[in-house]
Formats: C-alpha cells, sequence, structure tokens
C-alpha cells in the first residue's frame, strides 16, 4: 500500500512539477503552424473563436493533451477489462 501510495505521489509530481515552474517555453505544435500558414496565405482572415485557457508555454500544452490521451487510454482499457471479465465469467458458468 505504501508503495502505491509513493508512485502515486512521484506520477502526480511528474505532471504538476512542469506546471510550476517551465514558463514561456517555444515549443509549438501542429496548431501554431497552421495558424501561421493561415495568416501566410489569406491576412485578412479573422478567427472566429478565441481561445478560453492559454497554457503558460508549449511544453505545458503537450503535458496537458499527454494527460488527456492517457485518461482517454485508462477509460478505454477500463471498459476493455470489463467486457473481458463478463465475457469470462459467462465462460465459468457453463
Amino acid at each position: 500500500m505504501k508503495r502505491s501510495l509513493f508512485l502515486l505521489a512521484i506520477a502526480v509530481l511528474l505532471v504538476v512539477a512542469p506546471l510550476l515552474f517551465i514558463r514561456h517555453s517555444d515549443f509549438g505544435g501542429a496548431d501554431g503552424q497552421a495558424e501561421k500558414m493561415i495568416q501566410k496565405i489569406a491576412p485578412h482572415y479573422q478567427p472566429w473563436m478565441e481561445t478560453i485557457f492559454e497554457p503558460p508555454g508549449g511544453e505545458v500544452e503537450t503535458l496537458l493533451f499527454s494527460v488527456q490521451a492517457a485518461i482517454g487510454a485508462g477509460i478505454i482499457g477500463y471498459i476493455i477489462g470489463v467486457y473481458k471479465g463478463r465475457a469470462n465469467r459467462r465462460e465459468e458458468t457453463k
């Protein structure tokens, strides 16, 4: 139990530390490159919406995207596990 809590604390620290210590990074993704290309092709274009939350840097944006992907993978894995468990129980009862 102590080992699990320790590993969980390390995982939380790895997620939170970049949010606290990395500021104003210049790492950019495909969204930024697409925006630059649109401005180059059609300089008069106005975006339809504005961003709700602007992360403090590119690494933080990447971190949040990775956390979102990990949560999604966890949910999918859980659902697959539930269905596999149900199938195993059905096999055992036959």
